[in-house]
């Protein structure tokens, strides 16, 4: 006869095997309590300051910063970006609105930054405290059953039976002074029978050591980056640089950078020196070794000597000085036809290939009747080519010429939009040398002069090596490419590093183990002996314990048998 729902759901109440709260496999589930805003937000805390976590956004945050050595970054290069901007003038807006060319201050990127050094300290905190109480408090009571440990050892020595228990404890002293010395925590338990010894917590405190040192690594590139400015400059031989706005070609100063009050001193380009392997030679035109000689001076000192190399920069005032690049900037004089100079500076040229076959841009805004722009390139050691153009065969001056082309009209710096000194737009202008208008481009060694189209006045490029010089040597001036780096950071991120390496090879290769030793008297009709236990324990993988357990076992009950053998 069956019974019905109720009759069983009583039967199974009553059960006395049962509580009367006990869930039966036909019942439905138990109800769950609602987490609630404050549980939910308990728990978001407790994923975001998890290792784990800190570890994914670690990853994350060495992935988010590959875009940045992939494309230019505004920061430190400009002129790349701009360059970019040009070849690419469909993708490049795309990847500005991701913030491409600006990683390392993007919001994506900020936001990883934000939440990993938010779970650093989150996982720092607690487990700090938790190891400043665990570094206070004494070392575990000796387990009841040390047998049952796996790494054991056991050894008698046999003393004389009135002096067992004294034996025993003066064996249990033996131990406590070789553990001690042997960098453990001791202490003494079962009434001086037994010792406990602990070491190893140098290991949390590297650990703890490494994550605190990443968030002083992440407080000193943030906060530091603030303080942080870059800048580039082009040098002509002869001419001075002051450590101001003004003479920045560009400038990326930090947030916090007054860019009034930047240190003052001034270099002075004396001379670009470069050596190239000669004509006929393996690797012939290769450059050798660059210098740029300076005189620096710090505003109210005396005039020092310096030399910026490749990978070699000069230290002054706490800004870092990094030789980018160097080429020629030939002197070009411009005359109205009345014969009064318009234009006369020694024009940087781009180089465009290792030869130094190099482009520059001439802009005249005043002096004329109309704008006028020149474009062309400067060959140290002009050579033809099966087509009919002209490049350079070897770097330096050997056969010295510019070749321009001559455009007419508005020069587009009176709009208010940043022009490029090194780029002329022709697109309003008219092109009066050159390509199809019939008339040649203007070709001119040191020393000559030519005539400008139309009329419109000469044009010369000044030999610079002076009367009495042989060949071109010292013709052209040359130039130097500095960047100018400070970054008041950088120390505290070494040592912040310098600090993480150490904590992490002491979280790796230091062990973290618990030893025993325990002495326990037997009795016997006239003779005794004394029973040594010993017994080790590892936080994690430790192989090395089964030794260390050997190696305490055969020390120690030596010095004990040594010891009772002179007692008798």
């Amino acid at each position: 006869m069956s019974r019905s729902r109720s009759d069983a759901g009583a039967g199974v109440a009553a059960d006395p095997l049962r509580p009367s709260d006990h869930a039966d496999s036909g019942s439905s589930a138990p109800d769950q309590p609602a987490l609630g805003l404050i549980g939910w937000l308990r728990w978001a805390w407790r994923q975001l300051t998890s290792m784990r976590t800190a570890l994914v956004l670690l990853l994350l945050l060495a992935i988010a910063a590959v875009p940045g050595s992939i494309f230019p970054q505004r920061s430190a290069d400009p002129n790349g970006v701009t360059q970019w901007f040009t070849d690419n003038p469909d993708l490049a807006p795309v990847l500005d609105n991701l913030s491409l060319f600006d990683v390392y201050i993007s919001p994506w990127f900020s936001a990883i930054y934000i939440l990993l050094f938010i779970s650093l300290i989150g996982c720092v905190i607690p487990r700090t405290k938790h190891h400043w109480k665990a570094l206070r408090a004494r070392p575990p009571r000796t387990p009841a059953r040390l047998a049952r440990l796996e790494d054991h050892r056991e050894r008698v020595v046999p003393v004389r039976s009135e002096d067992a228990a004294d034996d025993a404890r003066l064996a249990i002293d033996l131990a406590h002074d070789q553990l001690r010395r042997a960098g453990y925590r001791v202490e003494r338990y079962d009434d001086g029978l037994s010792v406990s010894a602990e070491r190893g917590y140098l290991r949390e405190t590297g650990n703890l050591l490494f994550h605190g040192a990443l968030v002083g690594v992440l407080l000193a590139v943030g906060i530091g980056g603030g303080f942080t400015y870059t800048g580039q400059s082009v040098i002509i031989e002869g001419r001075t640089w002051v450590n101001s706005l003004l003479d920045y070609s560009s400038f990326n100063p930090g947030r916090f950078v007054d860019e009034e009050q930047l240190v003052p001193y001034s270099m002075t380009l004396e001379d670009f020196e470069v050596t190239y392997q000669p004509v006929g030679s393996n690797g012939a035109g290769q450059a050798g070794d660059f210098a740029a000689n300076l005189t620096t001076q710090l505003a109210g000192e005396e005039p020092q000597e310096g030399v910026v190399r490749v990978n070699a920069p000069l230290e002054l005032a706490g800004d870092r000085i990094y030789l980018m690049g160097n080429g020629y900037a030939p002197t070009l004089t411009v005359r109205d036809p009345a014969g009064e100079v318009v234009f006369s500076e020694a024009v940087p040229f781009l180089p465009q290939d290792t030869n130094m076959t190099s482009l520059g841009v001439v802009k005249i805004p005043d002096g004329l009747s109309e704008q006028l722009g020149l474009v062309g390139f400067f060959y140290p050691t002009e050579a033809p080519l099966d087509t009919g153009a002209f490049t350079s065969a070897y770097p330096a001056l050997i056969n010295p010429v510019v070749s321009l082309d001559v455009y007419e009209g508005d020069l587009g710096i009176d709009g208010g939009i940043p022009r490029s000194v090194y780029a002329l737009d022709t697109g309003d202008m008219e092109r009066l040398t050159g390509g199809d208008t019939g008339v040649d481009s203007i070709q001119l060694a040191p020393g000559d002069t030519a005539d400008l189209p139309g009329g419109r006045g000469t044009i010369t490029f000044e030999d610079e090596a002076g009367e009495g010089a042989q060949g071109y040597d010292e013709s052209v001036k040359r130039y130097v490419s500095l960047s100018v780096h400070r970054d008041v950071g950088a120390p505290w991120v070494l040592a912040f590093s310098v600090l993480a390496m150490a904590g992490l090879l002491a979280g790796l290769f230091v062990p973290r183990r618990r030893m025993w030793v325990r002495a326990t008297p037997v009795a016997g009709d006239g003779e005794g002996a004394v029973k040594l236990e010993y017994a080790g324990l590892a936080r994690g993988e430790d192989p090395g314990l089964a030794g260390a357990v050997d190696q305490l076992a055969q020390r120690h009950g030596d010095a004990v048998a040594g010891v009772l053998r002179e007692r008798v």
